[in-house]
């Protein structure tokens, strides 16, 4: 027999592939990439927790979320999203994630945009556009804390050359009829949007089996941590 205490467990995210280019047919559905820290907020009997992408728990860091997701209308939802430190027009400010975490958690915001889990159901076989109408019904009118992802249908051109006109990070192309499948899958892909320009390098930054990445700036503030894409003789250069 089950055990009708045991608690909701952490569902390993769903990745996206990244692509050069959007897709363009109508099958697919596109939302901003939201920089911040991919995060996933779980209900069951004993209250609500945050965990982060590689399931640890979060929920002190993000104890006004927590208390916000509370107040949900539901018993028991898994909700899929990223923690974001916005600025007054609503961009995310990835610098200010860390402060924010320590010192201001209560300026930080959570953008839903799937739905694992809603009422003792697994709703992730559903077809993606159904789960994201159950997480709007779920957490409407979500302007506050809580947030909802917003999507285009179809034209991934013209919506990426919008987001590269708004400064963002880039954009994540979903299959509108797609399940819910933990690891990389190739009906998410994501378009990141590239800044050219002369930046300082303070260092590189190297784990075993993923690509070099650099530690940047610009006018001595930091500016991000592009991958390093050179020949093996100019990467070797760099240890």
């Amino acid at each position: 027999m089950r055990n009708v205490r045991e608690r909701l467990k952490f569902i390993k995210p769903l990745e996206p592939i990244q692509v050069e280019t959007p897709p363009v047919s109508d099958d697919w559905l596109h939302e901003i990439k939201y920089d911040g820290f991919r995060t996933q907020l779980i209900r069951d009997w004993a209250g609500v927790r945050a965990f982060s992408r590689n399931g640890h728990d979060w929920s002190q860091r993000y104890w006004p979320i927590v208390t916000a997701a509370e107040k949900l209308p539901a018993e028991s939802f898994i909700i899929d999203g990223e923690m974001i430190a916005p600025d007054p027009d609503g961009r995310p400010n990835f610098h200010e994630m860390h402060s924010r975490m320590t010192w201001n958690a209560e300026l930080l915001a959570f953008v839903a945009f799937d739905l694992l889990y809603l009422n003792g159901e697994h709703v992730r076989v559903l077809p993606l556009i159904e789960r994201k109408a159950k997480l709007w019904d779920l957490i409407k009118p979500a302007k506050g804390i809580i947030q909802y992802s917003d999507h285009v249908d179809g034209n991934g051109a013209a919506f990426f050359e919008g987001v590269e006109k708004m400064g963002l990070e880039g954009m994540v192309s979903k299959r509108r009829t797609s399940s819910y499948r933990s690891g990389k899958q190739d009906f998410w892909v994501k378009t990141k949007c590239w800044e050219v320009g002369t930046f300082e390098l303070w260092g590189v930054k190297r784990e075993p089996g993923k690509p070099a990445v650099g530690i940047v700036a610009r006018d001595g503030k930091y500016a991000g941590s592009p991958t390093i894409t050179l020949p093996k003789q100019l990467r070797d250069r760099l240890e």
